[in-house]
C-alpha cells in the first residue's frame, strides 16, 4: 500500500473543460476542479447532497492525456497528494490556495455512466493501448 501520509484519493466530476498550459520546454500542467458528493442530514433531519469541489494539478504526460481525452462532465478517480501554494492576486492581496498534486487517475466515464474503465495512467506510463 502506497504510503498514508499525505495520500488524497477522490472520484468524481470534472467542472470544467481543464485548463492546459504549456511551458517553453514542451512539458504541461493540466488544471480542473473535480466534484465529489456525499449525503448528510440536515438540522431539520432531511437528506441533503453536498458538493464539494477539488483543485487538481497533473504533470507531464498525465496532463498530456488529461488535455486529450478528459472534458466537462467526465468522471475520473484519482490518487495524489495534497499542496498549499500562496500567490498574490493583481490587486496585491495574497492568497493561499489547496491543491491535490495528481499521481495516478483513471477514466472511469460520463456522469452517470456505469463504470467502464477506458483510460488508467501514471506520470510514468505510455497509453495503455
Amino acid at each position: 500500500m502506497k504510503s498514508l501520509i499525505n495520500s488524497v484519493r477522490l472520484m468524481g466530476n470534472v467542472g470544467a473543460t481543464p485548463e492546459v498550459k504549456m511551458f517553453d520546454n514542451g512539458s504541461k500542467v493540466a488544471k480542473l476542479r473535480l466534484a465529489t458528493n456525499e449525503k448528510q442530514k440536515n438540522a431539520k433531519g432531511e437528506t441533503v447532497e453536498i458538493t464539494h469541489w477539488h483543485n487538481l494539478v497533473f504533470w507531464g504526460k498525465s496532463a498530456e492525456l488529461i488535455e486529450k481525452y478528459i472534458d466537462k462532465g467526465e468522471r475520473i478517480a484519482i490518487e495524489g497528494t495534497l499542496a498549499n501554494r500562496f500567490y498574490e492576486t493583481k490587486t496585491g492581496e495574497k492568497r493561499q490556495i489547496t491543491e491535490v498534486r495528481v499521481d495516478t487517475f483513471e477514466f472511469v466515464g460520463r456522469k452517470n455512466q456505469a463504470n467502464s474503465s477506458v483510460l488508467e495512467s501514471t506520470v510514468a506510463d505510455d497509453l495503455p493501448f
